[in-house]
């Protein structure tokens, strides 16, 4: 198998960006996000009544093994097309960067947030009531205007970590089988989102795979402040009317804040966000955020989309930067 060298890595990265933002998601047919959904489905229904901890282990266990397989084997068809003669290299490169891509989603990440803003805009409250529950864990019935655009500024600062942070990380740190760690992540990723509740039934069948997305995710939330810091400054740059954009508020609303939610992550994006816009960001019941601030307004969905798109063009850019200066692989 041909190791790959730093400039492969980076330009599949890139690559994969590129059809992210130009094509977006793949049909589900040929999703490979969705083959291990699909997998994780056919074990939760195969789930036992009893000792369903051990097997929620299992069942992770397995899913991860699925997805790293299903990397390597990408990379070692890409490894086999390279060395054929007479075959294009750019169709091995086109192979990595669509597997790559469909680990995150710069598109499908605000896409909504565009959809439930046209909604908000011509006052369809009713309709973003429906729509707000498959991207927020929250009762909408009796959620006012102003907390349907907190509850989706927050689903696009913190999904920034999980849907397109944290895979380039992995990929960007274990190097040659760097598509094998996004991967693997991915898997992590998915069975959180499909069995991680801490509510019955799935609170002892999806623990591990909750808190194994809470240790992978824990180094790339807070990198994403970082990051969202970058945007607010690059944003700060280019003043239009309506409300500030404050950079160095990021930071201080993230240290101050960004341990307030349930979860040990999700709230330094947020955070970060309601300082950057100096919005109050609030989850009834649950979380504020950045207090101080005044509430939310419909128009702070665009600014938020803005600052994430931004921030992920700088994610981007950093990870491939690291890729090509150190041109290190990190074998664990």
């Amino acid at each position: 198998m041909i190791i790959p060298d730093s400039g492969h890595l980076a330009l599949v990265l890139l690559l994969a960006a590129v059809i992210d933002i130009v094509l977006g998601e793949p049909p589900a047919a040929v999703h490979p996000v969705v083959w291990i959904g699909k997998l994780i489905s056919f074990l939760k229904n195969a789930a036992p009544k009893t000792h369903r901890k051990i097997y929620g282990m299992a069942m992770a266990l397995c899913c991860v093994f699925f997805a790293s397989l299903l990397g390597y084997f990408v990379l070692y068809i890409a490894a086999l097309l390279a060395a054929f003669p007479g075959i294009p290299g750019i169709l091995a490169l086109f192979i990595e960067a669509y597997f790559l891509k469909a680990t995150f989603a710069i598109n499908c990440l605000l896409s909504p947030a565009r959809k439930i803003y046209k909604h908000l805009e011509e006052n369809q409250l009713e309709k973003v009531r429906e729509l707000l529950p498959i991207y927020v864990s929250r009762n909408t019935s009796k959620l006012t205007k102003t907390q349907m655009s907190s509850a989706v500024i927050e689903s696009v600062s913190e999904n920034y970590v999980d849907g397109i942070l944290s895979p380039i990380f992995y990929y960007a740190l274990f190097g040659e089988i760097g598509l094998v760690a996004a991967y693997a992540f991915k898997a992590i990723s998915t069975l959180d989102s499909m069995v991680g509740y801490k509510t019955e039934p799935y609170r002892e069948l999806g623990y591990f795979s909750a808190k194994s997305d809470d240790v992978l995710n824990w180094i790339p939330a807070r990198l994403s402040v970082i990051f969202i810091l970058a945007a607010a400054f690059t944003v700060s740059l280019f003043p239009k009317n309506g409300r500030k954009i404050n950079p160095l508020d990021s930071i201080k609303t993230a240290i101050e804040d960004g341990m307030k939610t349930p979860s040990p992550n999700s709230g330094y994006p947020m955070a970060a966000t309601a300082g950057a816009l100096g919005v109050k960001l609030e989850k009834p019941d649950t979380y504020v955020l950045g207090a101080s601030y005044p509430p939310t307004e419909v128009k702070d969905i665009k600014r938020a989309s803005q600052l994430i798109a931004i921030a992920s063009g700088f994610s981007l850019v950093a990870f491939v930067a690291v890729i090509q200066i150190t041109g290190i692989y990190l074998y664990l």
